[in-house]
C-alpha cells in the first residue's frame, strides 16, 4: 500500500464575491457541480447562506444568479474530526495547549475541518488534569467541540504509542479527577474494558455525559458486547491497537462492526488499514467515522517529533516509534475522504458522511455536519480530485486552495 500524502493544489482559487459571515444580512449563493445532502447528491445543485446559517438548497439552476459558480466542484458539509492529537508542528499535549490548539485548528481548518476535538495521549495523571482544565476553557469558548481522553485506561498489550508505565486501571478516583477537571468538556474517553473495573468505568464515563469508546484493548467478542451493553458507543480506530480478527475468536473489531448502534472510527491513510478493510468497515452495519488520529507533523515538515512522552520519526508519510509501531498519522480529513473514494472505492456520499454527518452525530452536535436549512454554514468545496479549494466556517470564507 502507498500511504496518502498531502500535496499543494493546482485548482483555481474560489472567487470570494458575495462573502457572508455571522452578523451580516447579505446572502451568499453557491452553485456547484455536486452538492452532497444527507440523503442524496444534487448534480448540479446550489446552497444559500445567510447570517452564518444555511437557509436553502436545491437541485439544478439556482433561483437567482449565484455569487460563486463552480460547475466541476463538490460542495460538502464541513468536516468534523472526533480524534485529533495535533498538526502544524504542535500537539494538544504540549506545555501550552491553548497556543498549540490555535495552530492545530488553523492547520486543519485549511483542509476542510470546521469542527475539532482535542485528543490527549497518556501522560502523568496530574499533567493530564492540567491539560484538561486548560483545554476546557477553549471548549467553553466554542473553539473546540470537546476533549477526547485516549488514555490512561488502556491495555498495555495494545498500548500503541502510549507510554506503558503511565497506563493504569480505570479506578473511580482517576476517572473523577480527569472528567471532573473538564466540568463537562470531556466529550469522549477511550477505554480497554477488560481492565479491572472496566465495565463499571464505561457506565461511569457515560454518567458524566461523555461518550465511551472501546480501544487499545485485548477484549474478546463477548466482553466487547458487554461493554456496548454498558453504554459504549464508539470503536477507537477499529482493527488498530486491538485483538486481531480470528475465525474462531473474532475479538473486539467484529463485535463493534456488527452493531448498528456503534460508531466505528477508522484512519483512511494507506498506513493504518488496507483499502479493502477501509471498504469493509464502511459497508458494515456500524456507522463509519473517519478520523485523522493526527499528530504534530500533520500539515508540517517530516522529521522528529514527540507524541506525549514518546519519540516519533515521521518519514514518507508515516509516523512511527523507533520499534516501528504506528504513532498516529499525518492525515487530514480531506485526505481521508480522497483516499477512501479514489483508492478504496468508497462511494463519495458515504465518504463525505463519514467525515461530517456521522462524527457530528457521534458527538451529539445537532447544529452541523449536514447541508440542511437552519444548520451552521460550515461548508467545504472540493475539486474533481477531491482536494480542498475553499472552506466556509459559520458563513465566512476562511481558506482557499490549500490541499
Amino acid at each position: 500500500m502507498t500511504p496518502l500524502t498531502t500535496r499543494p493544489l493546482t485548482a483555481p482559487r474560489v472567487p470570494l464575491a458575495g462573502d457572508a459571515g455571522p452578523g451580516t444580512d447579505s446572502p451568499l449563493l453557491i452553485a456547484a457541480g455536486t452538492v452532497v445532502l444527507p440523503d442524496q447528491e444534487l448534480s448540479p445543485g446550489w446552497v444559500e447562506v445567510r447570517d452564518g446559517l444555511i437557509v436553502a438548497s436545491g437541485a439544478g439552476e439556482p433561483p437567482r444568479p449565484a455569487d460563486v459558480v463552480l460547475p466541476a466542484a463538490v460542495l460538502a458539509p464541513g468536516f468534523v474530526d472526533a480524534h485529533n492529537h495535533g498538526g502544524g508542528g504542535v500537539s494538544f499535549n504540549d506545555s501550552d495547549p491553548a497556543a498549540a490548539a490555535a495552530r492545530i485548528i488553523r492547520t486543519h481548518l485549511g483542509h476542510g475541518t470546521t469542527t475539532m476535538m482535542a485528543s490527549l495521549v497518556t501522560a502523568p495523571l496530574a499533567e493530564m488534569e492540567r491539560l484538561v482544565r486548560a483545554l476546557a476553557e477553549l471548549v467553553r469558548a466554542g473553539l473546540l467541540a470537546g476533549i477526547h481522553l485516549e488514555g490512561p485506561w488502556l491495555s498495555p498489550k495494545h498500548r500503541g504509542a502510549h507510554a506503558e508505565e503511565l497506563l493504569r486501571a480505570p479506578d473511580p478516583a482517576s476517572i473523577d479527577a480527569l472528567l471532573g477537571a473538564g466540568a463537562g468538556a470531556v466529550r469522549m474517553v477511550t477505554i480497554a474494558p477488560e481492565l479491572d473495573g472496566g465495565l463499571v468505568a464505561v457506565a461511569r464515563i457515560v454518567e458524566y455525559g461523555a461518550v465511551a469508546a472501546i480501544g487499545h484493548t485485548d477484549a474478546d467478542y463477548e466482553l466487547t458486547q458487554a461493554a456496548i451493553a454498558a453504554g459504549a458507543t464508539v470503536g477507537t480506530h477499529v482493527f488498530n491497537a486491538m485483538r486481531p480478527l480470528h475465525h474462531r475468536e473474532p475479538g473486539a473489531a467484529l463485535a463493534l462492526l456488527d452493531d448498528p448502534t456503534v460508531f466505528a472510527e477508522l484512519v483512511a491513510d494507506g498506513v493504518h488499514l488496507h483499502p479493502a478493510v477501509v471498504r469493509l468497515i464502511t459497508e458494515s452495519p456500524a456507522r463509519t467515522v473517519f478520523v485523522t488520529d493526527a499528530m504534530a507533523a500533520a500539515g508540517a515538515e517530516e522529521g522528529d517529533y514527540k507524541l506525549g512522552a514518546l519519540d516519533v520519526r515521521v518519514a514518507d508519510g508515516e509516523a512511527r516509534l523507533s520499534d516501528g509501531t504506528i504513532a498516529g498519522s499525518v492525515l487530514t480529513l480531506s485526505g481521508a475522504v480522497r483516499y477512501a473514494v479514489l483508492t478504496a472505492g468508497v462511494p463519495l456520499a458515504m465518504a463525505i458522511r463519514a467525515a461530517s454527518q456521522n462524527p457530528a452525530d457521534l458527538l451529539g452536535l445537532t447544529d452541523r455536519g449536514r447541508i440542511l436549512p437552519g444548520l451552521r454554514a460550515d461548508l467545504v468545496l472540493l475539486d474533481p480530485e477531491l482536494h480542498v479549494t475553499a472552506t466556509l466556517h459559520e458563513g465566512t470564507w476562511v481558506s482557499r486552495a490549500v490541499s
